[in-house]
């Protein structure tokens, strides 16, 4: 049974709620405003990650090590609800609320809430299964950007490279970009004119203008994540972030996450007691952030909100 830390008879409803008191402000971020103070909701998992909410306000996330995806319900019941999960990282919902995951052991899945049936949507490229498929962002029309770095990929790689792939929604795949060290994180601007890529291994983010679904330009350094002390070039990366109304990116890093204005300017830094590994906005609102950090589950209220992204209507 996981440690429930911060749920009582009060905060029964919290992921439905986005209450920011005058005693729970603890800083204040230009273009954001003020931001709560973190508070751990669950805890005792081995590597949590891949945080994402239905269109019911339920709660998924992912334990890589523990190969389980969990639920957490809008009253905050914690559950098992999918296990293997073939040790499932990231995970968004698509626009027929579906959940979409990327299988470290090769896949990207599509799962029925209701009968948690999984439907494979892509296993491998030109013959050969994919490294570790890790994070996602589903577009507008229903296609799903994913990365597909090294990390728990079998060696040598599969791939023999590390890439940025596009599924179309008709099955067709594109390789998209395969110059960045560790391709982790990846989410759209609101428009959907930007394609954001987050390198775990080198501390310049980058940024590809979108020419059409699937299809992208030239890309460049969005921004320069600020370093821990002692890390040398080229510097220590992000892995997952999220994007609010205004296009304003959140990226998890080993000082928290650092909010970054579209214009690639570093707004501040969010705190985090572990270090996060993923983020997603939810709660009343959509004003909430919820982070997977190691072996826990942290929420931390803010005046933001978050984008939704609708996929592809049913």
């Amino acid at each position: 049974m996981r440690k429930i830390v911060s749920w009582t008879a009060a905060a029964a409803m919290m992921l439905s709620m986005s209450v920011l008191t005058q005693a729970e402000k603890n800083s204040e971020i230009p273009g954001i405003g003020p931001v709560g103070k973190p508070v751990k909701v669950f805890t005792d998992f081995k590597f949590t990650e891949g945080p994402a909410f239905d269109l019911k306000g339920n709660l998924y996330f992912t334990d890589i090590p523990d190969n389980k995806i969990y639920k957490v319900d809008s009253k905050g019941k914690l559950s098992v609800f999918l296990e293997p999960s073939n040790h499932c990282n990231g995970l968004m919902l698509d626009g027929a609320n579906n959940l979409l995951a990327c299988e470290m052991d090769g896949r990207l899945v599509s799962i029925n809430l209701k009968n948690k049936k999984v439907t494979p949507l892509t296993s491998e490229y030109q013959g050969k299964r994919y490294n570790a498929p890790n994070d996602l962002v589903v577009d507008r029309t229903g296609g799903v950007y994913f990365t597909d770095p090294h990390f728990r990929a079998p060696e040598p790689l599969p791939q023999e490279k590390v890439a940025v792939y596009y599924r179309s929604a008709d099955g067709k795949v594109t390789r998209l970009a395969d110059d960045l060290k560790a391709p982790n994180g990846v989410i759209l601007s609101p428009d959907e004119k930007t394609l954001y890529v987050i390198p775990s291994m080198q501390k310049e983010m980058w940024a590809y203008p979108v020419t059409g679904p699937g299809k992208v330009g030239k890309g460049r350094v969005f921004c320069t994540l600020k370093q821990e002390p002692g890390y040398k070039e080229p510097g220590r990366g992000g892995d997952g972030l999220t994007v609010d109304t205004n296009g304003n990116l959140y990226i998890t890093s080993g000082l928290g996450l650092q909010v970054f204005s579209p214009a690639g300017k570093l707004l501040g830094i969010i705190e985090v007691p572990e270090k996060p590994a993923n983020v997603t906005f939810g709660g009343k609102d959509n004003s909430s952030l919820f982070i997977t950090a190691r072996n826990s589950l942290y929420r931390i209220d803010t005046k933001a909100k978050g984008h939704r992204f609708p996929g592809k209507s049913s």
